[in-house]
């Protein structure tokens, strides 16, 4: 077999794993979305809960997430490629969409953390301080915040004619490179989730 043969092998069977997989991915977050949804919304008993109404938002937007996600797969499996590097919208468009939703998603998760901290304190001024009202007003902060954030990094995005669709400026690379993959939505998130979820299991105990 020569190389070549081998190659392409190994970029067929690579093509199907991530498109099997990604099915899976996607009909199991798509049930969970669902339920999550369902539960949150339509039982009284969470309607005016303050982690129920983050964890609503993380479902839509992880929804949606998800479904960019498949469809992605999906153009990748039947024609070679995501389409990204051939459509300067969409190029534009993925990036923006994406990031908006990853955004929102671990952060609603940090949201849920840090209001379970204050709704568990000791401190009766701290537990009166976060009401559903103040979480909606901080939750439309942070959404707007974030759909600003994913125009303006998507919009540094541009097609280059061997790379495809990637940041067309120095500080777009640096920013996506030592800040926004490792920090913003890696670092950050993890230590903002466990650190709050860790002071609410203390106030607890």
């Amino acid at each position: 077999m020569s190389s070549s043969s081998a190659s392409d092998g190994i970029l067929k069977f690579a093509t199907q794993y991530s498109l099997y997989t990604g099915c899976i991915t996607f009909s199991f977050g798509f049930i969970g979305n669902v339920l999550n949804l369902l539960v949150f919304t339509q039982l009284k008993l969470f309607r005016t809960n303050r982690s129920a109404f983050y964890i609503t938002i993380e479902s839509i937007s992880n929804f949606i997430y998800q479904f960019l996600t498949i469809s992605l797969t999906i153009l990748t499996s039947l024609y070679g490629d995501d389409a990204t590097g051939r459509f300067f919208i969409w190029c534009k468009f993925r990036y923006i969409l994406g990031q908006t939703c990853a955004v929102t998603t671990l952060y609603m998760i940090c949201f849920t953390a840090v209001d379970q901290f204050f709704s568990t304190n000791h401190r009766l001024n701290l537990r009166q301080m976060c009401t559903l009202k103040l979480g909606r007003y901080f939750a439309f902060i942070f959404i707007c915040f974030a759909i600003i954030h994913g125009i303006v990094d998507g919009s540094s995005y541009d097609i280059q004619p061997t790379l495809g669709c990637v940041p067309s400026t120095y500080v777009a690379v640096q920013y996506s490179t030592f800040f926004f993959y490792p920090i913003l939505v890696g670092f950050l998130p993890i230590v903002i989730a466990s650190s709050f979820s860790i002071l609410a299991y203390h106030n607890v105990r």
